[in-house]
């Protein structure tokens, strides 16, 4: 059976400390909810002492978690702040008290001014006294990541002799290299006596973008608890990203000897609930959870995922509750992510139809940045159209504006090959557009409806355009045309019911 690394996750405390993405009680416990729902192990509920919504917020996430997860709070090794934690923690049936120092010669000298024997009697003061309190204190070594490693041994070894049940060794800011992370930990597990009967936690933060990698590089030498974030949230540039070390250990659970107990089928639902209520966006190509975690849009990769997932693709997309693989069509995509697409739409396209439609396709990805299932729809439909049309456009130009008199060049191409180019005014670019197409068309009729719609989202989205028009006799025929160009949409649109007009007018001479 390999280790169980438990996750401890910080959402609520250190995720909150991020710059505007503090969160009212309410919220935070439609966060703990989802973190119950992730199966997380701890849930670090907040900092009571530093202000009564937070004790609020402590007290209510420690009832509703009930025995399912061990809810935690932060102090700092000050008396009032462990009987403020304890007192949050009153009715909480697996309560922890957090409660830790700075150790880094940084923070001895400049922040806290005192010398390593004091540290030394303040951890063992405030670990003691928060075992008043509860069975399970975990002791935090702040900066622990820039601190003297022989007084890092002689800090964690007086936590445990003072009865901490978890020993948090945190790269406080970020500035550790993987490896010698590693070593840090390490140096701990083979110096500190009876480490090996408590939970050794690491905590370390992204302002190098290596948080992930500290935090693996603590599990393989020895760390049994990650300390972590829904999206990576916390101070400065973060904290080590749940998601993306629980899968980790997921995917390297046998060289790891590790595992988590995580349903990692939530962690979209809960990247997106988090990013929801704190207002923090995830980068779309953030590890796990972001919005191209699992979009593929270059030909040769969109190849490859459809004919096994795997060639690109390590995580099945289910197993974070993404659905499946993003084929996204851009003007990389080739043929065979094309026909995949129109497949799933239920179109059947073979040969030279499929050649046409992907020509069609690579002139509109041109344009645009993602080409959507409505554009694609509307790509078919538009090839259609043409078959057995007696007049196909070949070009269309329009002038118009103030002081300009609206003029329309058409040309068109008819069944006998003949290409033919008329030039007429009109009181605006559509009605000088239907007036040439009727100088070479030459059918009576009365365009009795006009109507444009976008066909999908954004501002360079296809629009199609539907007009009607009336025969003499009242026979009413619809168009349709589809274009990036609303003017070209419509003169598709036109010519398209002109056609339906001409071939009905054909039928019946027969």
């Amino acid at each position: 059976m390999t280790r169980k690394i438990q996750i401890f996750d910080t959402t609520l405390r250190d995720g909150e400390q991020s710059p505007g993405a503090s969160m009212n009680t309410e919220e935070k416990l439609v966060v703990a909810r989802q973190l119950l729902r992730l199966n997380v192990d701890v849930i670090e509920a907040g900092f009571p002492i530093s202000s009564p919504g937070d004790f609020e917020s402590v007290r209510r996430i420690a009832e509703l978690a009930g025995d399912q997860a061990t809810v935690c709070a932060l102090t700092r090794a000050v008396e009032k702040d462990i009987d403020s934690a304890a007192d949050a923690l009153k009715y909480c049936k697996r309560p922890r008290i957090h409660t830790g120092i700075g150790v880094s010669p940084s923070h001895l000298q400049d922040k806290l001014r005192i010398s390593e024997e004091e540290c030394l009697k303040r951890t063992a003061h405030c670990v003691s006294y928060a075992k008043q309190y509860v069975e399970d204190v975990q002791f935090y070594a702040e900066d622990a990541g820039r601190s003297d490693y022989d007084f890092l041994v002689r800090v964690i070894q007086t936590a445990i002799d003072n009865g901490a049940t978890v020993v948090n060794i945190p790269d406080t800011t970020g500035y550790s290299l993987p490896e010698e992370f590693g070593r840090r930990i390490k140096y701990l597990m083979d110096n500190v006596d009876g480490i090996e009967n408590v939970t050794v936690a690491v905590h370390c933060h992204n302002d190098l973008g290596m948080a992930t990698a500290l935090a693996m590089e603590g599990v393989k030498n020895g760390a049994t608890q990650i300390e972590c974030t829904i999206n990576g949230l916390g101070e400065r540039a973060g904290n080590t990203a749940m998601e993306e070390v629980v899968m980790a250990i997921k995917m390297h659970e046998q060289e790891l000897d590790a595992h988590t107990d995580v349903n990692t089928r939530e962690f979209l639902k809960a990247s997106r609930l988090v990013s929801s209520i704190t207002g923090m966006s995830v980068q779309a190509n953030k590890a796990i959870v972001g919005a191209n975690a699992f979009a593929h849009s270059s030909g040769i990769h969109q190849d490859g995922v459809l004919k096994k997932r795997d060639t690109y693709e390590i995580i099945d997309p289910a197993d974070v509750g993404a659905g499946q693989s993003q084929i996204v069509l851009t003007a990389r995509s080739g043929h065979a992510a094309l026909k995949h697409r129109l497949e799933e739409l239920g179109y059947d396209l073979e040969g030279e139809a499929l050649d046409q439609v992907y020509g069609a396709f690579l002139d509109l990805a041109d344009k645009k940045k993602e080409v959507y299932d409505e554009d694609l729809e509307s790509l078919v439909n538009e090839r259609d159209r043409n078959e057995n049309a007696i007049y196909v456009l070949e070009g269309v130009q329009i002038s118009c504006g103030f002081p300009l008199t609206p003029t329309a060049t058409v040309t068109l191409r008819n069944q006998a090959d003949q290409v033919v180019t008329a030039c007429e005014f009109g009181t605006g670019p559509i009605d000088a557009m239907c007036k040439a197409i009727d100088k070479i068309v030459q059918v009576d009729n009365d365009l009795t409806e006009f109507a444009v719609q976008s066909v999908t989202r954004g501002i360079d989205a296809l629009g199609e355009v539907t007009i009607r028009v009336t025969d003499p006799e009242g026979a009413i025929y619809t168009g349709r045309g589809s274009d990036g160009d609303i003017v070209v949409s419509s003169t598709k649109a036109y010519l398209n019911a002109l056609n339906r007009l001409l071939n009905d007018k054909k039928e019946h001479r027969k």
